[in-house]
């Protein structure tokens, strides 16, 4: 997930990370990391950044952001972007953000990034559990959505198939959405790409409580 300042997260109200571990086997992963996360005990301005990086509730600092602490400069500029993605200044509704966000990972497999958006927003989203699953199959039928969220899925199916948008698409898109709220699309789903290549490239260990993909 984005960096997000706990601020942000804090001031708005549904929008907060709704952390669960109901029911849930701890998530294991199958290879070591490629860049280890950064362990406690952490240097002071580590650990200050990395206290506004994590959102509240959290059952510890996320393995993501103590990846990305171990380039803290570069952590420090990612705060104010993810901030906004996920704050309440952004143009987006919650429930097509998540939409975005969810597909983007599953295309690109990013089980880390994906399982910490369902744990954390999917009831926030108002997802069902049929509609969580049809939008991590990339090959999968998407009846369980409404037609709102099987547009979002086209969407991001076609930039990340072609790193384009068909005109007969973007008539669709730009019927529903402003053109402010296209940029942000656009700029949405290409920020999960990065964050599922750090997941993914770097091996960023699952967190226990995150949801996996479906079997």
């Amino acid at each position: 997930m984005p960096l997000l300042c706990a601020t942000e997260i804090v001031a708005v109200c549904s929008w907060c990370y709704k952390f669960s571990s109901e029911d849930k086997e701890p998530a294991v992963n199958q290879t070591h990391s490629r860049i280890p996360p950064l362990e406690s005990p952490f240097e002071p301005n580590i650990e200050q950044m990395l206290n506004r990086m994590n959102p509240p509730g959290a059952p510890s600092v996320l393995a993501l952001f103590r990846t990305l602490a171990v380039n803290p400069a570069m952590a420090e500029r990612l705060m104010p972007w993810g901030g906004y993605l996920l704050g309440r200044h952004a143009s987006l509704p919650l429930r097509d953000r998540e939409v975005v966000i969810d597909r983007v990972c599953a295309l690109c497999g990013a089980e880390y990034e994906w399982g910490v958006h369902v744990a954390a927003f999917a009831k926030a989203a108002e997802f069902s559990d049929s509609q969580i699953a049809a939008i991590a199959d990339p090959d999968g039928p998407l009846d369980a959505l409404p037609e709102r969220d099987r547009l979002l899925v086209r969407l991001v199916d076609e930039l990340h198939d072609t790193s384009q948008v068909s005109d007969a698409l973007w008539c669709e898109v730009s019927a529903l959405w402003t053109q402010a709220q296209c940029v942000e699309l656009l700029m949405l789903a290409g920020w999960y790409h990065a964050i599922s290549y750090v997941c993914n490239a770097a091996r960023v260990p699952l967190e226990s409580w995150q949801a996996r993909f479906p079997a």
